[in-house]
């Protein structure tokens, strides 16, 4: 019997073949955390009666989550983290660098590994992949200690996508459309496995966004092949040839799903869930108070552009705040640099510092109540941009930007000229 991915990474880390179901400890190859589960991992640490990290190189701390700092707590919390990182010479990115997740996607992680992080949306780095899962602060205590954690292989479920995207759809209306059909707990502990036509047609940061919100899903972690495109990505980055990785053709999967990219239109979640997906058309003419387009999900340059070539030469929508914020320093820049910026700022938006800013309710663009926000974040459950009593719905760059010309949902089919 062939191997899935998740099967072959986690066969070759253990040093012999797995199977779904199996229990095994493994070495972890990068822990991360954030300035949201970094405080308890590192208060636990004393608590063990460890004063050191297992390896140094192979931890990595951010602060992004309420980057800068909007209150005095925050920033004992992110002096505490900086202290940390100065005593055990961890790898460390301060307010400015960006969203951990993004950072990582930039620096660290590689094909074959295996990556632990303290935040859920870990799972994006399954899109260069690594078996990548977000574990909780105290699990991760324990990999930065010891290096080592246990976990059951996970079943995994074949997400097989034919035909080509055709503007404006794109790969969030991919994941959006999956998760409607699996629900929030179709994948739970699974491996969500991207491939076909659509796939290997995507650029790596397409294939970003489909791992990252595989969790919203239930699942452990979502990964893709390790093909052309994934080595001419990480050939830019290290200068290294990394090697192949795809699932055997007689790997065996707990369930299949079969999308026709053709057939898709623009798709929304309402509130509240990330499984509650519509067709943009059953929900065009609601009124927005924000539009936000970043997060780890859809802040990266070609999510950027996406949105740029809609708001070129166009207006926000008098009474609709849209807010942008560049996934990372290094986006910022090519943004900057590529005049996107100044399409932005021309248009009325607002540019936040590279972070995840609302996404997480913490600052620089919280709801007011009874207000309604179309977001390209990946979650829209109630309270989660800081305020219960307001709505989100989630869609990609593209209707973010559509809408904020229009200050309602829009199709973007229907924006014209």
């Amino acid at each position: 019997m062939g191997m899935t991915i998740a099967e072959k990474i986690l066969s070759k880390k253990v040093g012999r073949k797995v199977e779904a179901g199996d229990l095994i400890v493994c070495d972890v190859d990068l822990v991360m955390a954030h300035d949201g589960t970094a405080p308890l991992a590192i208060e636990q640490l004393k608590s063990l009666g460890v004063d050191d990290v297992f390896d140094p190189s192979k931890i990595v701390l951010v602060i992004d989550h309420t980057a800068p700092s909007p209150s005095s707590n925050i920033s004992n919390i992110h002096k505490m983290m900086r202290e940390f990182a100065r005593r055990t010479s961890c790898h460390f990115r301060d307010i400015g660098y960006g969203i951990c997740h993004q950072i990582l996607i930039e620096e660290f992680v590689k094909p074959w590994t295996v990556v632990a992080g303290a935040d859920s949306h870990t799972c994006t780095h399954g899109g260069l992949g690594a078996f990548a899962a977000g574990f909780g602060s105290t699990d991760i205590t324990v990999m930065m200690a010891y290096g080592k954690t246990w976990l059951r292989v996970p079943e995994s479920i074949k997400v097989e996508v034919s035909g080509e995207l055709e503007w404006p759809v794109t790969a969030k209306d991919v994941i959006l459309h999956v998760i409607g059909e699996l629900g929030s707990d179709g994948a739970t502990y699974m491996a969500m496995e991207f491939t076909g036509e659509c796939i290997r047609k995507m650029s790596v940061d397409a294939r970003f966004t489909l791992t990252n919100m595989a969790v919203e899903a239930g699942a452990k972690t979502g990964l893709c092949p390790v093909d052309e495109k994934t080595l001419e990505f990480l050939k830019r980055r290290d200068g290294v040839t990394y090697e192949r990785l795809e699932p055997d053709k007689d790997a065996e999967y707990a369930d299949e799903l079969l999308v026709d990219a053709g057939k898709l239109e623009p798709l929304v979640a309402v509130p509240d869930r990330v499984d509650n997906v519509k067709s943009v058309s059953e929900v065009e003419g609601l009124e927005v108070d924000q539009v936000f387009i970043g997060t780890c999900t859809n802040g990266r340059y070609e999510d950027l552009l996406m949105a740029a070539k809609i708001l070129k030469g166009r207006k926000v929508h008098e009474g609709v705040r849209l807010i942008i914020q560049p996934a990372s320093r290094r986006v910022y820049l090519e943004a900057l640099n590529s005049g996107l910026i100044e399409i932005f700022l021309k248009a009325g938006a607002v540019i936040n510092p590279p972070g995840c800013g609302p996404c997480v309710g913490r600052h620089l663009g919280i709801l007011g109540d009874g207000e309604r926000c179309l977001s390209t974040q990946n979650r829209n459950f109630k309270g989660r941009m800081g305020n219960p009593n307001s709505e989100i719905y989630l869609a990609s760059p593209v209707v973010a930007a559509a809408t904020a010309i229009k200050g309602e949902i829009t199709d973007p089919r229907n924006l014209g000229e």
